[in-house]
């Protein structure tokens, strides 16, 4: 399976299929495809409906098999990037909602932060999702992304919401803002969340909840 991603920042991706080829992705993902090409939507049973819930998924995803060779293209939902993830190499922690398609041997499970309050104030959450298993997985990154390879111990801080994935031999936790000044004039918000090596992370370079609050303002707003 071959696979093309452009048009960023409306990102596509483009997946060309071999017959007998399939992969599973977010219900309302595709945008167009071959005729030749046909969609199965698969709940996996009430566990994977629980688990797809608690990370913020779609209930059920769907999978397209191509009968015969063909073409299919999956949109991502907002201005950002898609990436690929080799997961057979290293399992992949990713921020709620990331997931947009993956070869049938991926696994999608709830990941639990060490700590509850990385989770709470650390603004990736409290459940992420992590990826195992074999295969590739394209995940949806808001903005554009910028890698960082962190060696045992190296640590880098990270303001709220802007890990978008790293991998699973990371740790994240979270640092309060010291002083009063900077946390009340600063704009940076209480606490930084702290990714500590060894392995890559992936930032992005506007989360979608900063995006909203951004628009919010210019927004109108009905009058009391």
């Amino acid at each position: 399976m071959k696979y093309e991603i452009k048009n960023q920042p409306f990102t596509v991706l483009t997946l060309h299929m071999n017959q007998g080829e399939s992969i599973k992705c977010q219900s309302g993902a595709m945008a167009w495809m071959s005729p030749g090409i046909r969609m199965e939507t698969k709940t996996g049973g009430l566990g994977g409906m629980f688990k797809k819930a608690i990370v913020g998924e779609s209930l059920a995803l769907n999978h397209y098999i191509a009968d015969s060779a063909g073409e299919l293209t999956l949109a991502k939902h907002s201005p950002g990037d898609i990436l690929i993830f080799n997961i057979s190499d290293t399992p992949i922690i990713a921020q709620k909602t990331s997931f947009l398609a993956s070869t049938e041997g991926v696994n999608m499970d709830i990941f639990l932060q060490r700590r509850a309050a990385a989770g709470f104030f650390g603004g990736e959450g409290f459940l992420m999702q992590r990826l195992s298993g074999s295969g590739y997985a394209w995940l949806e990154i808001d903005g554009s992304v910028q890698e960082r390879v962190l060696g045992a111990g190296e640590q880098l801080i990270v303001d709220s919401g802007y890990v978008a994935a790293m991998e699973a031999t990371c740790q994240m936790d979270i640092v309060t803002v010291k002083g009063l000044t900077n946390v009340l004039l600063g704009g940076e918000g209480l606490f930084n969340t702290v990714v500590t090596g060894p392995g890559k992370v992936w930032l992005q370079t506007m989360p979608i909840n900063a995006l909203a609050m951004s628009l919010y303002a210019y927004m109108p707003h009905p009058s009391n």
